[in-house]
């Protein structure tokens, strides 16, 4: 029940986000899809605890900068994302395309952990908290390469291995492959395997003995060209992360 109370929680500051305005509690009832009694508990705990507030009678309820501000010490806090951010924001700088940072955050998945937007309107556009398939993913495939052959080898043949796109390696064998010839060239690749007119380029790195990965991403017909500048600027601002220790 606990778990399901957090999840709900999740899915009204969720709901509030998607909508962008004051929501009626019957309206937040239906979007969420549950008991309106239920979601007035909700809403009241999170309005005791000056999270919300009734913008009015009958007019609905929005989130308090109380929300904002608790998310921002939090995030100003992290002693990894603290560490990382001065080199990803000088790389997503000088590559001028879209800058992720990530790790596992189950087996076969991999989890945004900071994502850095590129200054061009037309970029690769994704946010922290979203997770992809490792199998078909730049920084999958990255921290794939930090696991003992043998796990991976187990992991790459549980992992359901869907074709995306027709450039999808979808077997095993390919996949590791694949890696090999990453490891020699010097990057970790994603070319049109989860979106057609995307590129994907990552590098491993270690953070107090953990595996994370940075990626730059954007539309093929701007990084193509810069793989080999780009894959040089990645394994520079690992290999600054991994010594600041």
């Amino acid at each position: 029940m606990s778990v399901k109370t957090a999840l709900r929680v999740i899915d009204i500051i969720e709901a509030f986000a998607q909508e962008k305005q004051p929501l009626a509690l019957t309206e937040m009832a239906r979007l969420l899809d549950m008991p309106v009694s239920s979601c007035l508990g909700l809403i009241r705990t999170l309005e005791e605890r000056g999270y919300v507030y009734e913008t009015g009678r009958r007019q609905g309820f929005y989130p308090t900068s109380r929300l904002l501000a608790m998310a921002q010490v939090i995030a100003a806090n992290d002693p990894v994302l603290d560490r990382v951010k001065p080199a990803l924001q000088e790389l997503r700088d000088a590559a001028r395309e879209t800058v992720v940072f990530g790790k596992f955050r189950e087996e076969g998945r991999v989890v945004y952990l900071e994502v850095m937007p590129a200054p061009q309107s037309i970029r690769y556009s994704a946010e922290a908290g979203e997770t992809r398939p490792a199998y078909a993913n730049s920084l999958g495939r990255a921290l794939l390469s930090t696991l003992a052959p043998d796990a991976r080898r187990q992991l790459l043949k549980a992992t359901k291995l869907v074709r995306l796109t027709d450039a999808t390696l979808t077997t095993p064998a390919a996949i590791e492959q694949e890696l090999e010839r990453a490891a020699a060239r010097g990057w970790y690749g994603n070319l049109g395997e989860s979106i057609p007119d995307l590129i994907g380029l990552a590098w491993p790195l270690r953070i107090g003995g953990q595996a994370y990965a940075i990626s730059v991403a954007g539309p093929r017909y701007r990084l193509e060209p810069r793989i080999d500048e780009i894959a040089a600027m990645l394994r520079a601002a690992c290999l600054t992360v991994e010594q600041k220790g």
